[in-house]
């Protein structure tokens, strides 16, 4: 698996399947390491994997995140394994806890203690029988990681961690918590804006479902923001943490921060006016012009 250093991490639900496919051959013309997508209540993460890793050559895809809580740990062991052996080894897996407002109010499931359950859930993965062609190297996976104990899992039962709404700071936290040798790989937000007003109204529609989600907010606790910096759609101080805004250089200098702080890989989330990502960003970043 080559993932590079920079990848895009998108939501592409609003596109046709179509429109996705050709979405992703961009972002492998551009040189783009890998292409992130989430699972919430759009399309199934590894079917529309699948799609993606059919119509493209060499991107890596990755899911950002599979939420455990959607199929049994025999299921995602195997889609992984298929996912990988008909891709030669493109498909990274990043696994995550979700929360609880989509755990129990959507899916209707119950929320367990998060650590417990996903160390319950990789240990049901490691263990799940498999009775078909196995993929030529080991598959990969990532949790999606923000706290200490959710960390150090990371680093004890898998390949690495994909932390999401983090700072540079956080990254050189993580990265002392994973050790060396271990994937980390990094979210960020950005806006292609220069006028403050408008950049952080952006930012302030994106992260605003964030801040109804425990696990982000008590993440944002740990790292010194409160009460205060939640209210109101979020503080300056909030929003200009976790979506870098202004022209390329001042993107790219973010970016570069994680990777100074320990970071193998960021993925950019390029956010526009629509739900649809940032195209005139992700081509401006791009790593082949």
């Amino acid at each position: 698996m080559t993932l590079n250093k920079l990848g895009v991490w998108a939501g592409i639900d609003g596109l046709s399947a179509a429109e996705c496919a050709a979405f992703a051959q961009r972002v492998e013309g551009w040189g783009y390491g890998a292409l992130w997508m989430p699972e919430a209540m759009g399309r199934e993460v590894f079917s529309a994997a699948a799609w993606l890793l059919a119509n493209t050559a060499t991107l890596v895809v990755a899911s950002g995140i599979a939420n455990i809580y959607a199929r049994d740990a025999l299921s995602a062991a195997a889609a992984q394994k298929g996912l990988n052996e008909q891709s030669g080894g493109r498909f990274l897996l990043g696994l995550g806890v979700s929360h609880v407002p989509l755990v129990e109010g959507v899916r209707h499931h119950e929320y367990g203690k998060p650590v417990a359950t996903m160390r319950a859930y990789l240990s049901a993965m490691a263990q799940a029988p498999y009775a078909s062609l196995a993929p030529a190297t080991a598959p990969r996976t990532v949790l999606a990681a923000l706290g200490p104990k959710m960390l150090a899992l990371a680093a004890e039962l898998a390949d690495g961690a994909h932390p999401y709404n983090v700072t540079p700071a956080h990254t050189h936290e993580a990265r002392a918590a994973l050790g060396p040798g271990k994937l980390l790989c990094v979210e960020q937000a950005a806006v292609l804006e220069s006028d403050p007003a408008a950049a952080r109204r952006t930012a302030r529609r994106f992260l605003d479902l964030y801040l109804s989600l425990p696990n982000y907010v008590n993440n944002w606790r740990r790292m010194g923001y409160s009460d205060e910096d939640f209210s109101g759609g979020g503080s300056d101080r909030l929003i200009d943490a976790m979506v870098v805004w202004g022209d390329e250089n001042a993107i790219r200098r973010r970016i570069d921060e994680h990777w100074q702080a320990g970071a193998d890989h960021v993925c950019v989330q390029g956010l526009g006016w629509t739900a649809l990502p940032d195209e005139d960003l992700l081509r401006l970043l791009a790593p082949t012009p």
